[in-house]
């Protein structure tokens, strides 16, 4: 996840500070640092602050069916069996109970016809819509990649995937600041006090005492970057088998493009700044290997997941489907919830309207109108993940009678 599959959700000292002072915490910080005064003489103890944010918040319009581009001819069987895993996570929620207990009791395989009838005679459109008034967002794409590496440390494989660190702590602030509740804080004690967890470069100087297990070895750092960047992959052992990990947990640090800190310092121009790009640099720095992938401070530990058909886990806990699901800001839309995608094939004018499933999160995927579009496993839907950077719509399904302040 585009670092849209790696879940960070904010460094540990800005959000501590911007808790201090009642204010929402921001999912990735600005570069300016968060300077919290509270007034002389005024108590530090928080209290949860009147919702400030309220009028900056996205509007959703409701809609007809016939304002959705394309949708009537869109292959809507496709996106049946993603609806009714979705269903798996949403169906104990009371705004989704009765129209997930009917997709429940239906066939696992329908027609493009049963399907449309089941939607438009249960759902409402809702058009998601930034608040400054704006209907296109950015469309970006991801994928589920393939590396190469052994179970055992070797010449060819040296890089560790490593599971979550023992000593890595994880603090819940929602019980005391109900604002801060999709934020979740990673740190470690230093003394009896708790400071923001290792960063990248810290990490692999204290990679000899991290006490972390790992699971495999990577044979090419910069796959393994990516692979962080995806947040979930598979990796081909040296007999040929495979094994499958997914994103488990990360260190609280916000991620940094590598291609943009490239830029920046004028080694690479913007429209070479891809994988490929990146790729042809390090052969040619391969002395700053270190120093390019130390500008990511953030960083993605894995957990093995059995061999199973299907894509990899998304932020429900259910598989996620090739085409057919996106990411998205959990705060600007229902985790879960149908999507109809209104956007354009990567570098491409031809439409690609799509009833998708928003099962995935990712913190690079922030704001109303904003998507993550999954293309599927392997090179070839790694192709169309890293070209895609399109301009696009998009409409929530909401169950009849609903309305978005419900949710």
């Amino acid at each position: 996840m585009t670092q849209a599959r790696i879940h960070h959700l904010g460094t540990l000292a800005f959000a501590l500070c911007c808790a201090t002072c009642s204010l929402p915490a921001q999912a990735e910080p600005a570069a300016a640092p968060c300077v919290c005064q509270p007034p002389a003489g005024a108590s530090t103890a928080a209290t949860p602050a009147p919702d400030a944010n309220a009028s900056s918040r996205p509007r959703w319009r409701i809609a007809s069916w016939s304002a959705l581009p394309g949708w009537g001819d869109d292959d809507l069987a496709q996106a049946w069996p993603a609806l009714r895993v979705s269903c798996q996570a949403l169906g104990e929620q009371k705004t989704w109970q009765s129209v997930c207990a009917a997709a429940k009791n239906l066939p696992t395989t329908l027609s493009t016809l049963q399907v449309r009838q089941f939607l438009e005679q249960r759902f409402t459109p809702w058009q998601v819509v930034e608040a400054a008034g704006g209907e296109r967002g950015l469309v970006t794409g991801y994928y589920e990649p393939l590396i190469r590496g052994s179970r055992e440390r070797t010449v060819t494989a040296p890089w560790p995937i490593y599971a979550p660190p023992a000593d890595m702590l994880s603090i819940e602030l929602s019980g005391v600041y109900p604002e801060l509740k999709r934020l979740r804080l990673r740190g470690r004690l230093d003394g009896n006090k708790v400071v923001p967890y290792w960063t990248r470069e810290e990490l692999e100087q204290h990679q000899d005492q991290l006490p972390a297990q790992v699971l495999l070895w990577a044979s090419d750092p910069i796959d393994l970057f990516f692979l962080q960047v995806q947040g979930s992959g598979r990796v081909e052992l040296p007999d040929g088998r495979r094994v499958r990990i997914g994103y488990a947990d990360q260190n609280g640090h916000p991620y940094q493009s590598i291609g943009r800190w490239l830029i920046k310092r004028g080694e690479l121009s913007a429209n070479r700044a891809s994988v490929e790009g990146i790729r042809q640099w390090v052969r040619k720095n391969p002395r700053r290997l270190g120093e390019l992938l130390n500008a990511n401070p953030s960083y993605v530990f894995f957990r093995e997941l059995p061999d199973a058909e299907g894509g990899p886990i998304g932020s429900q806990g259910t598989p996620i489907f090739e085409g057919r699901s996106i990411a998205i800001d959990p705060a600007h839309v229902p985790l879960g919830a149908p999507v109809f995608l209104s956007t354009t094939w990567p570098n491409s004018p031809r439409p690609l309207n799509r009833l998708v499933l928003a099962q995935d999160t990712g913190s690079a995927i922030k704001g109303a109108v904003r998507a993550d579009f999954f293309w599927g496993f392997g090179p070839e839907a790694g192709a169309q993940a890293g070209k895609m950077r399109q301009q696009g719509q998009m409409w929530v399904l909401l169950p009849r009678g609903a309305t978005p302040a419900q949710l």
